[in-house]
């Protein structure tokens, strides 16, 4: 479970916590849920603090890093997930695209031993 707090650096952030999901399905969901003008909202508030949050993030490995940042990186997720939604499409889901629907992800952190 994501918990309702973040770092307290990102706190400013706070309003947008319903973006912070763990699974690209979910990010994916909610993208298509919204309208064009809560996706540009989003994307408007985590714009100028991307630097800041990766910066953050870079300093922590995933599998050790605290719930707080594992809620900004979810957010930061959520960006990645919105920004092409408002920068390409102009629009919540791909027209004439591929329906998300039917895209089945993988465990969002496997990976497969070095050099295999």
């Amino acid at each position: 479970m994501t918990p309702n707090t973040l770092p307290d650096a990102f706190a400013d952030l706070g309003s947008w916590m319903e973006w912070s999901l763990p699974t690209m399905g979910e990010r994916s969901a909610q993208r298509q849920a919204c309208s064009i003008s809560d996706l540009e909202a989003f994307y408007h508030a985590m714009l100028p603090r991307m630097a800041d949050v990766l910066d953050f993030l870079a300093e922590m490995a995933p599998d050790d890093a605290p719930a707080e940042a594992m809620a900004l990186l979810h957010l930061a997720h959520s960006f990645a997930e919105v920004a092409p939604a408002v920068e390409c499409f102009g629009q919540p889901a791909v027209s004439y695209g591929y329906d998300v629907a039917r895209f089945i992800p993988g465990p969002e952190w496997a990976r497969e031993p070095s050099g295999q």
